[in-house]
């Protein structure tokens, strides 16, 4: 709940710092974002490479694991489309972007800020990217014995999208009533984290 509240605050302050002309140019050119989005990914990398949680999986891995993953991509896909009916003004390849971040909001808002570049709404659709999965995690953290109690335990699972295996981890562990869920758990978010830059990367340039 904290790291939410931080993430929100940081963003609020840079929205009230580039109204009040307090922004350094160098800060607005097209470079930064490029700069940012290259860390992050070089960050999971040595996240998923130094994690003792994926030697564990690795030995207990199986390809039934997969399931899961694919089940959470494919129903969140399918909901985004679906936006599209809401969001007149936005095409269908824009509401499936906005649904690929799976929870990563530092990522995807910065991914499809970058990708679309000079495009009119590409700032708008970066803020949408970063509430809308700031608001699916912390719907995973809170509302997990809910989801668990209408889809039962591998739905919060889901749910969290690729927090499943970091921040909502103990939350889910929780919830499933027992740590046997710990390895498809992490298996879930990092098949999610890998795909959020592949995705995100296919429907921006489709849009």
């Amino acid at each position: 709940m904290k790291s939410n509240l931080v993430i929100i605050a940081c963003f609020v302050a840079g929205i009230a710092a580039a109204r009040l002309d307090m922004v350094p140019a160098w800060l607005l050119g097209h470079n930064v974002p490029v700069v940012i989005l290259s860390a992050l990914i070089f960050q999971v990398g040595i996240g998923l490479g130094a994690s003792d949680d994926l030697r564990n999986i690795r030995q207990s891995f199986g390809a039934g694991m997969l399931l899961l993953p694919v089940a959470t991509i494919a129903g969140t896909l399918l909901f985004s489309a679906a936006a599209v009916f809401l969001l007149s003004d936005r095409s269908l390849a824009d509401c499936l972007a906005l649904g690929s971040g799976f929870g990563y909001y530092s990522l995807s808002s910065v991914m499809i800020a970058d990708i679309k570049g000079a495009a009119p709404d590409a700032a708008e659709l970066a803020t949408i990217a970063l509430l809308a999965n700031i608001i699916r995690e912390m719907s995973a953290l809170f509302g997990a014995s809910l989801f668990a109690r209408w889809g039962g335990r591998y739905a919060p699972i889901s749910v969290a999208g690729i927090n499943s295996m970091d921040v909502c981890l103990p939350t889910i562990v929780r919830e499933a009533e027992g740590k046997d869920v710990v390895p498809l758990a992490v298996t879930h978010g990092m098949a999610l984290e890998v795909s959020v830059p592949i995705l995100i990367g296919f429907f921006c340039g489709a849009a």
